[in-house]
């Protein structure tokens, strides 16, 4: 079975900077496309930043140039820097893959989340 695990959230003052990890295993073949996704409170999940398997990116305009993806395709890992960081960056942040070929088929799968609070 797939599991994604994500770490590295926690609380950092405005201007600093944290990096997330995320790591996908259980019967990985191959995955397309992994990214980062975050969800404030009272709002609805959005887009941060995706990957390729060959590394081309993409980014929500509110985090270009601040933030960085990054993957290890041989670790099915992938990562998020984040630097100067804003209050408006406070959420959950979501590590997700698809699509996911495993020995049963194609899936897409999403990690449990993980807090990210900047604040004074």
């Amino acid at each position: 079975q797939v599991q994604v695990v994500e770490s590295g959230g926690g609380l950092v003052q405005p201007g600093g900077s944290l990096r997330l990890s995320c790591a996908a295993s259980g019967g990985i073949f191959t995955i397309a496309h992994m990214g980062w996704y975050r969800q404030a409170p009272g709002k609805q999940r959005e887009l941060v930043a995706t990957i390729t398997s060959g590394r081309n990116t993409n980014y929500a305009d509110s985090v270009k140039g601040r933030f960085t993806i990054s993957r290890d395709n041989a670790k099915n890992t992938v990562y998020l820097q984040m630097n100067s960081l804003k209050p408006e960056d406070t959420a959950v942040y979501y590590c997700n893959a698809n699509p996911v070929l495993t020995g049963t088929g194609y899936l897409e799968v999403w990690g449990q989340g993980t807090l990210v609070t900047v604040s004074s």
